[in-house]
């Protein structure tokens, strides 16, 4: 039996909480990282015994698209899954009933899911600081849980039943396009980690709006901190989000 993490995380919040899950089980993993635009996905196969977790962020309430399609094409092979959505404080919707769908078309057999909370990647003071102790705890605790489950059902796995609607929600327009300002220095280091290849290796300081999808990696990993939004959109969707996401949302567990 292998472990594998099948993990899209731009900025590091989906994969801190992939983290905590699997080393609860202190087997070696493997990680696949669907952020890499350049992977053969196609190339991917695990085998049947294996338990993947499958870590995505929440974003609008939908899989982020790109990590959707590189999903489909990797070759599960009947290994387990452990479907997990993190999302910002806010609400993740329809995200797990469609990582059920795009696990369950490539071959997998969904085990369990899990509804996790990591700081906002946008307005940081939405979840700062999450997953924090005490949401490490409790996720070491699923990670306990969903294990037994497994070890007890090696053939056949009933699927768990998770929120969401089929059809889902409609996938939200163009979000905010981060612009690289005058401390950028032309490095390209933002252009070669872009998860969409959205930002030009020629010139990062333009970034195609159409293929961006507001994933805030070339924020997060921009040594000169040279990428940025618009503080006043920014601030006014703060604003707009303030009362759904000020108040603790608790993880979740579907086994």
């Amino acid at each position: 039996m292998g472990v594998v993490q099948i993990v899209f995380s731009p900025t590091g919040g989906t994969k801190k909480v992939a983290d905590v899950i699997t080393s609860e089980w202190g087997q070696p993993v493997r990680t696949v990282d669907l952020s890499d635009a350049e992977a053969d996905f196609d190339s991917v196969s695990l085998e049947k015994g294996d338990v993947a977790v499958i870590a995505v962020p929440s974003f609008g309430g939908r899989v982020p698209a790109p990590a959707a399609e590189r999903l489909k094409k990797i070759h599960g092979n009947q290994a387990f899954a452990v479907l997990v959505c993190v999302y910002g404080n806010r609400a993740y919707e329809d995200t797990l009933v469609e990582l059920s769908d795009a696990a369950q078309e490539s071959g997998f057999q969904v085990a369990a899911g899990i509804a996790a909370i990591a700081e906002h990647s946008i307005m940081h003071q939405y979840a700062a600081g999450r997953p924090d102790e005490n949401d490490q705890k409790e996720l070491r605790e699923f990670a306990a849980k969903i294990w037994k489950k497994i070890e007890e059902n090696k053939g056949e796995m009933a699927a768990p039943s998770l929120p969401g609607n089929r059809p889902y929600k409609k996938a939200g327009g163009g979000g905010m396009v981060p612009k690289a300002d005058k401390n950028c220095i032309g490095c390209g280091l933002c252009a070669s980690i872009c998860p969409v290849q959205a930002i030009s290796k020629e010139d990062p300081t333009v970034t195609d709006s159409s293929k961006c999808i507001s994933c805030m990696r070339c924020v997060a990993r921009c040594p000169q901190k040279a990428r940025k939004l618009n503080s006043v959109m920014v601030s006014a969707a703060a604003l707009a989000m303030k009362k759904v996401c000020s108040v603790r949302k608790d993880n979740e567990l579907f086994i």
